[in-house]
């Protein structure tokens, strides 16, 4: 008599052209969310938020083939233009006209001079902790909200969940990178991988939302991109540096 019982056979389908190549690009846009620790440059932060967002437009060219919504060949046109094109090229001529860019070599993200009256145009890449303290935390944060998310069941024919997880942890990541960045220029530039974080959600969760609304939300990111830049230049005029540590002072 065999004690075996009986062995049942078990198959794992395969995933779909849309979910597979939404995952790909969701773990690429997180990926380049944590190169924004590593980076020592300012440039280097921006040119790594437009590859981040070209992903997002190559999604929406993804989503846009595969669920077959032509309006968000549009939305991938506008999102490219706007996030890819202008923005960086805005940062990057502020930057060089307050003279952060442009040759000047002491202006590593990762060094703070601790003065902002010293003439010096240094940043502060991280006044509390190092680099490596600060891609640990962002990877703790990245793991609860990838598995919280997880965690809740959600699954539909159309909803990739481990994209859903994947753009929750891009929305935290970009939190803590504004957090433990103690320069105006990375806050900013962490809010707007924040939006592209949300971007990624509503394109894993929502494709088919109305073009209106789509364009909507690129106009708040332009907004705020005008509010950022005219707070990064009043902030530099003032305190002559771009760090904020000096504004912890200002706490009551």
């Amino acid at each position: 008599m065999s004690l075996a019982g009986p062995v049942l056979a078990t198959t794992v389908a395969a995933p779909s052209a849309l979910a597979g190549g939404v995952n790909v690009i969701a773990v690429g846009v997180l990926l380049a969310e944590f190169g924004m620790f590593r980076q020592a440059m300012l440039r280097d932060q921006v040119r790594l938020y437009a590859a981040q967002s070209a992903l997002l437009s190559a999604l929406a060219v993804v989503v846009a083939a595969t669920r077959h919504l032509p309006e968000l060949y549009a939305l991938a046109g506008l999102s490219f233009a706007l996030k890819v094109v202008v923005v960086p090229i805005v940062l990057h001529r502020m930057l060089r006209g307050i003279g952060v860019i442009g040759g000047d070599p002491r202006w590593p993200a990762g060094s703070y001079s601790g003065s902002a009256r010293s003439g010096s145009t240094d940043i502060a890449g991280s006044h509390a902790l190092g680099v490596a303290s600060a891609v640990l935390v962002a990877i703790a944060v990245a793991a609860f909200g990838f598995f919280t998310v997880a965690a809740l069941g959600l699954a539909s024919p159309v909803l990739p969940a481990t994209a859903l997880s994947v753009s929750v942890a891009v929305i935290l990541v970009a939190f803590v990178l504004m957090i433990v960045r103690r320069d105006v220029v990375s806050q900013a530039i962490g809010f707007l991988s924040l939006e592209n974080g949300v971007s990624l959600t509503a394109l894993v969760v929502a494709a088919g939302l109305p073009l209106i609304l789509e364009i909507a939300f690129l106009f708040d990111l332009l907004v705020a991109a005008v509010v950022f830049g005219l707070l990064i230049r009043v902030h530099h005029g003032r305190a002559e540096s771009m760090s904020t540590a000096d504004l912890t002072s200002l706490r009551g």
